[in-house]
Parts: C-alpha cells; structure tokens; sequence
C-alpha cells in the first residue's frame, strides 16, 4: 500500500479522538535538533490565511484485537485497514514538520495483537524520532491499558504529553460496549504516569538533567451521548478523575453513529449531542479555573445541565440569594461567581479597586461583560438606573444572549492536504 493510502486511512481513523491540546511545556530548540515547542503553541488555531496549525493526528494502526461496539476500528467492521511502520511515520513528521504543515505528532494506535505489541511499535517510532531524527517538537501519545508498566514508562520518557482514554463513563457502560476493556485496566495507567510525573519533578529538583516523564501531564477522553449516563455521572467521574490523577483536562466526544449495535442508539433517529458536549465544556472549565465542584453545579433533582444557557448562569439563578455581589469588597473567590466576570477579569478588579472604587463604566473598561453581570453586581451599593426584573424576566434575558452564539457554525479544520 502506498504511503500516502496509508496516511488517508489512517489519519481518518484517528479523527474521533478529541484530545488535542496546546503542548503545555516551553522547550527551544537546541542546535543539533529540528523543532521546539511553547506552551500554547500545539492547539488547533487558524492563521490568518485560513492555514491550520496543529498537530499531525494519526494512528499507528487501526487493525484492532478488541471489538468495542462504538468504534470505528472494532474488529467485527468492514473497514480498510493499514499500519505504519515506524520508520515510515517519522518520514512522515518530519516531511510535514519541515514544510510548516504541523507543529506535532498526536501518535494513537488500535491495539494490535496486544497492548505490549502495540506499545513497542509506538516506543520505537518515538525513539527513532527523538534519538535518530532529532526531534525536539511536541509529542502527545496515547498509552494502551493492559501493557506493561515498563513500556508505558518508556513511552512517557519519550512523548510530552501522555494520554489514556477511559472512553465510557462508567463500569456498567465500559463492561457492556468494551468487554475486552476493564476499569482497573484504564485507570492503573493513569495511576502510573500521575506518580511517574511526581517523581520526575521531584528529580529535576535535584538535578536539572533528570529525564523528564511526560512534562506536560496527562489527559483522557470520554463519550457522551452512547450511554444513558446523566450529566451529574459524568461531572461526578470527571472531578474524582481531577483530584486523584491530577489530569491536565478531560476531553468530552459527541457520540457519532458508527456501528448499527442494539446496545447503542440508532442512527437513522439520533443526531450527535453536540450542545450537550459543549455545556460540559463549560462545567469542565468551572471545575478547573472557577472553583467550583461538580456537586455544586448538579444534584438529584437537577441530573442534567440545562441546554438554554451556560452553567454558571444555571448555577446563578438556583442561587439568587448569594447576590448582589458588591465589587468593591467582595473576595476573589466571590467575583469568580458572578456570570460574565472571567478569571483574568477577577484578577484586574482586585487590582484596579485598590487605586479607587469601581463603577460599572469602569467595570467595561476591565472586561467584565455587563449585559449578564449587572444583573448580579453592585458598584458602592448601587445597580445600573432603572434595572428591574424579575426572576423569570431575568432567565429569558440570558437564554436570549445564548442564542446567537449557538447559532454560529464551527470553523472546519482543514486537511493536510488542502492547498
């Protein structure tokens, strides 16, 4: 088969894995080597001339020994099938790395025989790479549940980032949709590079050459929308999976249709829940830059996010006797509560009211977007002139400001090769 054929194949299977992120560590190049990386440079960004800039995504093979009925790489589906070589995908990189096609290598693989087979291969071509092509760009690998410590070590010794999908997000799910995959199988990875990423900080204390293990920390992925898991499960999986493993993000994936499995729901009827996936993003970034806890966010009596608005303005209106919040004296931690008041925001407002006090011309000035702040904000005790409304009036008002942006279209990735 053809090296181009392969690539196609390939790299379209690998389209359904969502976690590709910035590289999350700082390295410049060094002479001797080809590429660097920055801390934000290996997101999917678009140029000005419409160019992608992102990372190579692509498996290492998608002939797979499991038959996980949402795959599209299961082993019962009449797919074609192709795997590269090692040699044969660093040629690849580099090609595209030198031409300015990518900054990067996303490198999965469907296991191959067995997860220690499969490691192997993805070992050797991170290797060859690094030691024989020198390169020194951003590398995100997923490692495979079931192989030997050993080698998932050697695989974040080499990569910057390690990944491992935990797919489902419960036992139930995983045991009845991936019967050759197990809980425990998934999660002691995890365990491993959490620990691994420890003590390589805790090296380079020591001695600033230490090898360094997957620096820029790890992440997973899970589908929504294949199984009938509420909101509140997933958010639920996702805070545990924060504060034990110490994941840099969870990855949420709409579920598209590719198997026609009793188990799953059929696609003649079922559209991807992609707003579903995009309000997870948004209590996914509460979770991790807001302070808040995913108890706070869900309960049993409110299993699901509401689809009209995001989270926090939810998490708002459940809450009205938390507000007004006062500008002027309120504490980080507050300020982070109000609806249209960001992080960076936050921080200026406790810089800027040190000089003086705010009023909400100023509070424009900082970046605080008003059209939902003001309706949870006081400024030296006053509100805007003739702001009166009610509850109900004050929830059409923010479904209202959620509607245009809902209705613009995502930008599509351009591939390879598109002129």
């Amino acid at each position: 088969m053809e090296l181009t054929d392969k690539l196609t194949i390939l790299a379209d299977a690998a389209k359904y894995d969502a976690a590709c992120t910035s590289s999350g560590l700082d390295r410049a190049g060094r002479p001797g080597t080809v590429g660097s990386a920055v801390f934000a440079g290996c997101c999917h960004s678009f140029s000005a001339d419409g160019r992608c800039v992102s990372l190579l995504k692509v498996l290492m093979t998608n002939v797979c020994a499991y038959d996980c009925a949402y795959c599209v790489n299961r082993r019962s589906n009449d797919v074609p099938r192709a795997a590269f070589t090692p040699r044969e995908l660093c040629e690849l990189t580099m090609g595209f790395y030198r031409r300015n096609y990518i900054e990067g290598l996303f490198l999965s693989s469907a296991v191959l025989r067995d997860p220690d087979y499969t490691t192997e291969r993805m070992v050797e071509c991170l290797r060859l790479l690094r030691e024989e092509y020198r390169f020194g760009g951003y590398i995100h690998a997923k490692a495979i549940p079931g192989a030997d410590p050993l080698l998932t070590r050697r695989l974040g010794l080499l990569a910057d980032r390690l990944s491992v999908n935990i797919e489902l997000p419960s036992a139930r799910s995983l045991a009845l949709l991936a019967p050759d995959k197990k809980k425990e199988a998934v999660l002691a990875p995890m365990e491993q590079i959490r620990d691994g990423i420890t003590l390589s900080r805790q090296e380079l204390k020591l001695y600033r050459y230490a090898p360094r293990f997957a620096p820029a920390g790890q992440s997973t992925q899970m589908i929504v929308g294949a199984t009938p898991e509420s909101d509140r499960q997933i958010l639920s999986l996702t805070q545990g999976l924060y504060d034990k493993y110490h994941l840099k993000r969870v990855f949420y994936s709409a579920y598209v249709p590719v198997s026609s499995s009793p188990l799953l729901p059929a696609p003649r009827n079922f559209q991807p829940p992609l707003l579903r996936e995009h309000r997870l993003y948004q209590a996914d970034w509460l979770l991790r830059y807001y302070h808040f806890r995913a108890e706070e966010l869900l309960d049993e009596t409110s299993p699901d996010l509401d689809p009209r608005m995001d989270p926090k303005c939810t998490w708002a209106l459940r809450h009205l006797d938390f507000f007004p919040v006062e500008v002027n004296r309120a504490d980080y931690e507050a300020l982070l509560r109000v609806p249209g008041v960001g992080v960076r925001s936050a921080r200026r407002i406790l810089t800027a009211r040190r000089v003086g006090p705010l009023d909400f011309e100023g509070l424009k000035r900082l970046g605080v977007v008003l059209k939902r702040a003001q309706y949870f904000l006081t400024c030296s005790g006053r509100a805007p002139r003739s702001l009166k409304v009610s509850e109900d009036g004050l929830l059409r008002h923010l479904v209202a400001l959620e509607r245009p942006a809902l209705a613009q279209p995502m930008p599509e990735q351009l591939s390879l090769f598109d002129p």
